[in-house]
């Protein structure tokens, strides 16, 4: 068990390192950020942003949040490619600042910090629905890298199997007491 979950952690980890480099090849190789929606990848940097402050903020070990870094600034990259090739990149000045301000903001109290946490996943959803939105609407997947969302699908679906797991036993643990029968000393 202990070495799946290594296997786990570092290769999420690796997964992660690369996982935007596809995408931002894409838009650099069409010269055109079509099909990705600058909604969703702002929802992704505001997910990952407040999930990298929280862990910092608790002082978690740097192993259990070392991909968020990485994925913040391929998305800052990214951000800025969608920028410039949608004609000023000038325009993402805005955002960036945001972010930034955002860093500082989170901490002012902790409640804060806490209930941007408790957001993550609904904002992490958010910008799948918001890209997917995008793709629907505009029936054309431009440069969007299946290659990148299959990546992120992979680094989901080492959790979930965790969560599965958790879930599964659980229920086994529920069962056990369930059905479990009580001595009754007889006289």
């Amino acid at each position: 068990m202990e070495t799946l979950l290594w296997f786990c952690n570092w290769s999420t980890l690796g997964v992660c390192a690369a996982l935007k480099l596809p995408q931002i090849s894409a838009v650099l190789g069409a010269r055109s950020s079509r099909g990705i929606s600058l909604p969703s990848l702002l929802l992704e940097l505001a997910g990952f942003l407040v999930f990298l402050r929280y862990q910092c903020y608790y002082e978690y070990p740097l192993l259990t949040y070392l991909e968020y870094p990485i994925l913040i600034a391929q998305d800052l990259i990214l951000l800025l490619c969608v920028f410039h090739f949608n004609g000023d990149v000038r325009r993402a000045a805005p955002y960036i600042i945001v972010c930034v301000s955002a860093w500082f903001i989170l901490t002012l109290q902790q409640w804060i910090l806490d209930l941007a946490m408790n957001l993550c996943t609904l904002i992490s959803a958010a910008s799948k629905f918001a890209q997917l939105q995008y793709l629907w609407k505009s029936r054309d997947s431009g440069a969007a890298s299946a290659l990148t969302w299959s990546l992120a699908s992979y680094t989901c679906a080492v959790l979930t199997r965790f969560m599965i797991m958790l879930a599964l036993n659980i229920w086994v643990t529920a069962t056990v007491l369930h059905y479990r029968k009580t001595d009754i000393k007889s006289e």
